[in-house]
């Protein structure tokens, strides 16, 4: 079987290693230059499956009403992006009542779990090195009612497996002491044993080698321009301004926000949206006896800062709803520095600005907060795409779901729980 995978970040070339070693023939089409430059470049580095609930939660509208004009909001509204957040606005919101969340909850949750247990499987079968860190990931908290709330949240977790320990200011030290200048502000944590972390650039250009390495085509610098569709089939994808046609027995969109017009092009609306997120690379050099050595995430600051190999951290936070725009909003940046100055303020008083590295990437945000996955009106055309701030917490079990449907397989997880016609 011929296959052409559109998107060279997680999504696809995760969906093109699985399809490779179900003996398909793949080729990659990428628009950058390179791989794994898009929303993957420099995310926030954590695969939490301890933190997987849609953005949109119960009360989500009147978080963004009272959070519009403020540029340290965790989830910001530009007006300007409001014409093409209309439809998908309502279906955001109407996603967020308590009933449907607990519900995309659950699915993402399965997901990740899935997508855990095989991103193992990867690293035993799949020699990559890509910065992988397993301590698991660290919430702290300054009051013990958060703390306490969190951790009713964390049955439907420990129900499934998932292994969590509730620490106090002590235990919490013990486990991260360089929190120990604002030991004083907190009281205590909650440790998720089973997440994990890594460079999802470095991992994308490791599984680039490997797909290489098999005889798959990766192609960088071809912009997708759109598909002859023809009695229900894609029958090519158009590539370059001169329209080169790639013919294949199926094709996989995961261009990340890029699908939803290259979808539109074939006739097929998708309820995807990008969602800018922030993220600044440091140096640990600066002050490593003052870095930390595990993912932190604080749910009152709406940050994580993540050890990224045993040379950088990175700090990654917030969503912007801001349409298109890959501008660097110089405040947005500067607001995560003042995040990483709350929680580690011997190592953030060492840094100089040349040694900030700031970074936007465009999430693709299905408008229920849980991915699309699987088929499509034509026949041979498939979905990966929508998993929002979740892009790397669900890559693998994501593409392993795509791999197995194309192959005619049955998926592990039940594929109507991400398949796009669940919009109707």
């Amino acid at each position: 079987m011929r296959v052409v995978v559109i998107g060279a970040g997680l999504a696809g070339l995760t969906t093109a290693y699985y399809l490779q070693r179900d003996g398909a023939q793949v080729t990659v089409v990428e628009r950058a230059a390179g791989v794994g430059l898009g929303a993957s470049f420099a995310n926030g580095a954590m695969l939490h499956a301890s933190l997987s609930s849609p953005w949109n939660s119960p009360g989500i509208l009147w978080q963004l009403m009272r959070w519009i004009g403020r540029e340290d909001a965790p989830m910001l509204l530009r007006s300007r992006a409001l014409p093409q957040l209309l439809g998908w606005g309502l279906q955001f919101l109407r996603e967020s009542s308590p009933h449907r969340f607990e519900a995309n909850a659950r699915k993402n949750l399965r997901l990740a779990i899935y997508s855990l247990r095989l991103m193992a499987q990867i690293r035993e079968q799949t020699p990559l090195n890509y910065c992988y860190q397993g301590r698991g990931l660290l919430s702290v908290f300054r009051s013990r009612a958060a703390q306490n709330e969190r951790m009713g949240e964390l049955d439907l977790l420990a129900s499934h497996g998932l292994s969590l320990r509730k620490l106090d200011r002590d235990q919490l030290l013990n486990l991260e002491p360089t929190l120990a200048p604002v030991g004083a502000e907190l009281v205590g944590g909650i440790h998720y044993a089973a997440d994990e972390g890594g460079d999802a650039y470095a991992f994308c250009i490791e599984l680039a080698r490997v797909l290489r390495a098999g005889g798959a085509e990766i192609r960088c610098g071809a912009n997708a321009s759109g598909f002859d569709v023809a009695a229900r089939q894609v029958r090519c994808l158009r590539v370059g301004a001169v329209g080169e046609e790639l013919a294949a027995d199926a094709f996989v969109l995961a261009a990340a926000s890029e699908s939803v017009g290259l979808a539109r092009m074939a006739g097929i609306d998708l309820p995807v949206r990008p969602v800018k997120g922030y993220s600044i690379t440091l140096p640990r050099s600066c002050a490593p006896d003052a870095a930390p050595s595990i993912g932190i995430e604080d749910g009152q600051l709406h940050a994580v800062i993540v050890p990224l190999g045993s040379d950088r951290i990175r700090v990654a936070g917030t969503a912007e709803l801001a349409g298109y725009d890959l501008a660097i909003n110089p405040r947005r940046v500067e607001n995560l520095q003042r995040l990483l100055a709350r929680l580690f303020p011997r190592f953030s008083e060492r840094l100089t600005p040349a040694d900030v590295t700031p970074w936007a990437g465009l999430r693709p945000m299905c408008a229920d907060g849980v991915p699309l996955l699987g088929a499509t009106a034509l026949e041979n055309l498939w979905l990966n795409t929508g998993a929002g701030h979740l892009g790397w917490t669900l890559a693998a079990g994501s593409a392993r779901c795509v791999a197995d449907q194309i192959a005619g397989r049955a998926m592990q997880l039940d594929s109507q729980d991400y398949a796009l016609n669940r919009f109707g």
